[in-house]
């Protein structure tokens, strides 16, 4: 017994080039907007504007800016405190940005891995 397809749904190779040239189109626009995600600088900045992380799209910090008036001797436990939470904000940042660039081109398509 053979299984009719509707029109368009053959599967024939013409289907198939199409699909995958869409594919590597697709490949193509996400590489592209992968490299201008990595070489995007973001700054970010915790403990009310005290301390300022630059980060960049691949998660490497390039520099961390300390108000002076923030620095208390006795107290090196807040200021800590604060470089991590700055920094950790910094990454949530970047992979966010670059989920919501990266899911626009796959259209919303939820492939495991591909983020």
């Amino acid at each position: 017994m053979k299984v009719r397809l509707p029109k368009g749904m053959g599967g024939g190779p013409s289907d198939m080039n199409s699909m995958i040239r869409q594919a590597q189109k697709m490949q193509e626009q996400m590489a592209e907007k992968q490299a201008e995600l990595d070489a995007r600088e973001y700054e970010i900045q915790a403990g009310g504007g005290m301390v300022t992380v630059k980060i960049n799209g691949t998660e490497e910090v390039s520099e961390i800016l300390v108000k002076p008036e923030i620095v208390d001797p006795d107290d090196i436990e807040t200021l800590q405190d604060i470089l991590v939470a700055a920094v950790n904000e910094a990454i949530k940042k970047v992979k966010a940005t670059n989920e919501e660039e990266l899911s626009k081109i796959a259209g919303g398509m939820n492939v495991p891995g591909m983020f």
